[in-house]
């Protein structure tokens, strides 16, 4: 009876909290109503949602929304049976996410009329063996002519949908462009389609992160992933994860900081479960851990490769630029000077390299604004022979004597003199060019507050118009900023300006981030170590870093950047012991590889084109049996890639052996509209885009046309 007594008297002390709780609950409603905190309808659905546990939940979750929305309030969605937040077309959180997303997508114009460029894809089968290889974007585009290899368009509306009547949805798609092509104006120009209800429409959420939201993150659960995009869901977050069709968009593996290692990666079906950043994204894609969901990454082909290809349902690649493109959009770099505009379009059509380059958006607009400045500076050259630039790293000063311009026009100088700005530009490099370069060592793309206190970057520097010519800056879903260089190659440029300026003082390796190393001394040790870290790199990621660095050597980019960048002929006295240098790489390797090419490219950089003048004139008198040595092989290759006339008039068949073939058949085999014929013995096989094809026992006749290599049997 004790016991008994006891327990009722329990009983009764409960309910007179559960009644005393209801009424404080009700009475903080009221409250917040009266405040304009919520509507009145709201505060009755919160209180009629159950017991007050459940209804101290609700107030609790409203309050998380409102700390995470800044200001927004969602209505609490009607549990019903059919989902866990509701019925898709009625659930109040959703439609006030999709309104979030709007908002946080914002509404610039590459959003609102986005070109017919990207409103539809490439889907390709998979990565080209140039691809494969991890090789530069500017290797890929040159190798390429900017020329897309056949493949079929598939549009927005139809990107995660079956592609016929007997197949399924692809759960993990890849889309794959070149640093500059747009893929992040993609992915941000689908998410606002879907947020206004026109593309995905059977997808309940969707979810964009980047790799630079990622990157702020030791480790990181699958919950909380899903938290940090769509908050306040609770346990009904991972109900939809498991139950609707949803859809995971990461944009820009290329940036995340640890690459992805699928073979090393511990298996987590934990959603709750916090692990490293790059092992929760392979078990994502590996489906151990939302295995119904729909993922869509984005990367530059260099590091896609990354997945493996049989967890690849879907892959497709974006397209450059036509050639009206590159025009639309170079009128929207000069919107009122048609005068201006000409002279800029004629100049980019009459360079065949500069050309190819400016399929890459961002790269056209970056050649615009570059030669916009040189036509505008034109009348007042005192060197007419600094116009028109010739080389890459000429383009780059011209962009940077722009840079220089605008921060003096800043300051109140309307017509500034590069002299009156010249201590700016060097604080710049001094201060950007070592992140750009250890950047560069690292693979690391993308900076945050912590990099730049690290490498004494002044953050206050970063807030003038030099700096925002270079650097861009966004905020990340943590609340943190990161910053990045507004494209590859502009860090590239800057790393090479900075490593050119510290190899003048530097004694010890400029490689080692620690600087300490074997001493080094003199610029030539310094260009000597990053020649052969270039060659060495078998990803080329240097290979543009390092034509930089050559092309500062050159006496033009010289006169353009004397003073602001470069001190008065500081180093003009290596540039003929640099080129004979670069020269002696050309004779280690019987093949002819990516990176005996780009040496090619690094002595045009210098102004050094006698051997690829006398190939020029070998190919144009019928003379190149002589000329067979190891460097006349590169400067062959270098020709049929940079030359049309070289690749459409060359009969390579008629003139050269068939090992002076085999050695040049890795560059061959992206050379397009090339007449070549190469006799191959028995028993010899090569690979073309990764799949290996074998000579028959008869002799074979290897023809290149416009699409793949083709056997054809020649019988006797």
């Amino acid at each position: 009876p004790g016991p008994l007594t006891l327990d009722r008297g329990a009983a009764g002390s409960r309910q007179q909290v559960w009644a005393l709780s209801s009424q404080l609950l009700a009475a903080i409603l009221d409250s917040m109503r009266k405040q304009e905190v919520w509507t009145g309808g709201e505060a009755s659905q919160a209180h009629s949602t159950g017991s007050p546990a459940e209804q101290v939940k609700a107030l609790v979750d409203l309050l998380a929304w409102k700390g995470s929305q800044g200001g927004q309030t969602p209505q609490v969605p009607d549990r019903t049976p059919d989902s866990p937040l509701g019925p898709r077309s009625n659930d109040s959180r959703i439609r006030r996410y999709r309104e979030a997303l709007l908002s946080r997508m914002g509404s610039g114009p590459e959003l609102t009329g986005p070109p017919p460029r990207l409103a539809s894809l490439l889907l390709v089968e998979g990565l080209t063996d140039l691809q494969l290889r991890e090789e530069h974007d500017f290797t890929q585009v040159e190798a390429t002519r900017g020329q897309q290899r056949p493949a079929r368009p598939i549009g927005l509306d139809r990107l995660f949908l079956p592609l016929s009547r007997v197949s399924i949805p692809p759960r993990i798609s890849i889309t794959v462009g070149v640093a500059g092509m747009g893929k992040t104006t993609l992915v941000r120009h689908f998410v606002r389609l879907w947020a206004q209800g026109q593309v995905g429409r059977d997808f309940l959420l969707v979810l964009p992160l980047t790799f630079r939201d990622l990157n702020v993150h030791e480790k990181l659960s699958a919950d909380r992933l899903l938290r940090s995009v769509f908050p306040n869901t609770g346990e009904a977050g991972l109900d939809v994860a498991t139950q609707a069709r949803v859809l995971l968009v990461l944009d820009g593996l290329d940036e995340c900081k640890t690459p992805l290692d699928f073979s090393n990666t511990v298996a987590c079906t934990d959603p709750k479960k916090e692990i490293q950043v790059d092992h929760l994204i392979t078990n994502i894609v590996r489906g151990n851990l939302f295995p119904k969901v729909s993922v869509w990454i984005t990367s530059r082909p260099s590091v896609a490769g990354q997945i493996p290809g049989g967890l690849v349902d879907r892959m497709t690649e974006i397209r450059g630029f036509t050639e009206e493109e590159i025009k639309v959009c170079l009128e929207q770099v000069f919107p009122e000077e048609q005068t201006l505009l000409g002279q800029v379009l004629s100049q980019v059509q009459a360079d065949k390299a500069l050309y190819l380059m400016c399929t890459v958006p961002a790269f056209c607009n970056l050649t615009g604004a570059a030669l916009g400045h040189m036509c505008r500076s034109r009348p007042a050259l005192q060197d007419a022979e600094l116009w028109p630039p010739r080389t890459l790293c000429e383009l780059y000063s011209w962009y940077f004597r722009m840079a220089l311009s605008r921060e003096g026009q800043e300051k109140g100088k309307v017509s500034p003199r590069i002299e009156q700005v010249a201590h700016g530009g060097r604080k710049m490099v001094g201060t950007l060019g070592r992140l750009a370069f250890h950047g560069l060592v690292k693979r690391k793309y993308v900076f945050y507050e912590q990099d730049m206190k690290a490498f004494g970057v002044d953050l206050t520097l970063l807030q003038g118009a030099l700096c925002s010519c270079f650097l861009q800056r966004e905020e990340t879903l943590a609340s943190s900023v990161a910053y990045c260089f507004t494209h590859l190659s502009l860090q590239e440029f800057v790393a090479a300006a900075y490593y050119y300026s510290a190899s003048r003082r530097a004694i010890f390796d400029l490689f080692t981030e620690s600087g300490m190393s074997w001493p080094r001394l003199g610029f030539l040790t310094h260009f000597r170590s990053a020649a052969l870290r270039a060659m060495q790199a078998e990803d080329g990621r240097l290979d543009v870093f390092l034509r930089f660095l050559s092309g500062l050597l050159s006496p033009r980019v010289n006169a353009l950047l004397a003073g602001s960048l470069l001190a008065q002929g500081e180093h003009q006295s290596y540039r003929a012991q640099v080129a004979e240098l670069l020269q002696g790489y050309l004779h280690r390797d019987t093949a002819v590889c990516a990176r005996a090419v780009n040496v090619l490219h690094c002595l045009n950089e210098l102004q050094h084109t006698e051997l690829v003048r006398s190939m020029a004139e070998a190919m144009e008198s019928g003379a190149l049996a002589r000329l067979t040595g190891p460097a006349h092989r590169a400067a062959l290759a270098y020709l049929l890639q940079v030359s049309d006339t070289c690749a459409r008039e060359t009969n390579l068949s008629l003139c050269l052996s068939q090992g002076v073939l085999q050695s040049l058949l890795p560059q061959l085999l992206y050379c397009r509209s090339l007449r070549w014929a190469w006799v191959v013995g028995q028993g010899m096989s090569r690979t073309w885009n990764g799949s290996s094809f074998h000579c028959v026992p008869w002799v074979s006749h290897l023809v290149c046309d416009n699409k793949v290599p083709k056997l054809h049997p020649v019988f006797f």
